[in-house]
C-alpha cells in the first residue's frame, strides 16, 4: 500500500501530476483544494493568503482521508501544497502533530508513511502557467507568498524533488519509476 502527496507551489501542476499518475496507476486520487472551507476558498480569491489556523483544520481532515485509505490497504494520491514542514507532519500524524511538532506518534495511530513529491521549478515558469491558468480560486498574486511559506522538504523526511521543467510523461515516468523501485520509502 503506497501513499504519495505531490506537493508545491500553486500553478506547480500538483492536481495535473497527481491525476495523471494516479489514472496511470488505477489509484485513487484526492485534490486538497476540494477540501478546502468556503471561507478559505474567499480568503484567497480576494487575494489573502492562508495562515496556519487556516489550514489545520484542512490539512487534519486530509490526514483522515489518507488515514482511511491507510487502514484500508488502498493506494491513493493527494495533490497538497503542503508547504511547510510542519504541515506534512499534520498529513503524518493529524492533530498529534501540533502539540508535540513531531511527525511521529507513538501508540497504535503511528505515523502514516508517505512519499512526498516535490515538484519544484523556475517562479516564472510558474507565473506563466497561474496567468494562464482561469477559474480557479487562488490569484497569481499569491504566488509570491507561497515561495515565501515554502519549506521544501529535507532529510529526514520521505521525499523526492522532481524538475516540473520536464514533459508530463517524464515526471509522471520519474515518480512511478521511483515508487516501484522501492527507494523512496523508509523501512
Amino acid at each position: 500500500m503506497v501513499l504519495v502527496v505531490v506537493m508545491g507551489v500553486s500553478g506547480s501542476g500538483k492536481t495535473t501530476v497527481g491525476s495523471r499518475l494516479a489514472a496511470k496507476l488505477g489509484w485513487k486520487f484526492y485534490d486538497a483544494d476540494d477540501y478546502h472551507s468556503p471561507e478559505n476558498k474567499k480568503k484567497m480569491a480576494e487575494g489573502i493568503p492562508l495562515n496556519d489556523e487556516d489550514r489545520i483544520p484542512w490539512l487534519c481532515a486530509l490526514h483522515d482521508i489518507l488515514r482511511r485509505e491507510d487502514a484500508f490497504g488502498q493506494d491513493a494520491i493527494l495533490a497538497c501544497s503542503a508547504l511547510k514542514k510542519m504541515y506534512r507532519y499534520v498529513l503524518l500524524s493529524g492533530a498529534f502533530a501540533i502539540a508535540s511538532n513531531q511527525p511521529e506518534e507513538p501508540g497504535e495511530n503511528e505515523a502514516l508513511k508517505i512519499l512526498f513529491v516535490h515538484l519544484d521549478g523556475p517562479t516564472d515558469i510558474i507565473a506563466g502557467r497561474l496567468e494562464k491558468r482561469g477559474g480557479h480560486f487562488m490569484p497569481p498574486e499569491l504566488l509570491k507568498s507561497q515561495f515565501d511559506t515554502l519549506e521544501p522538504p529535507s532529510a529526514p523526511e520521505n521525499f523526492i524533488t522532481v524538475s516540473l521543467e520536464k514533459s508530463l510523461p517524464e515526471i509522471v515516468l520519474e515518480i512511478e519509476s521511483i515508487i516501484f523501485q522501492g527507494e523512496a520509502f523508509l523501512e
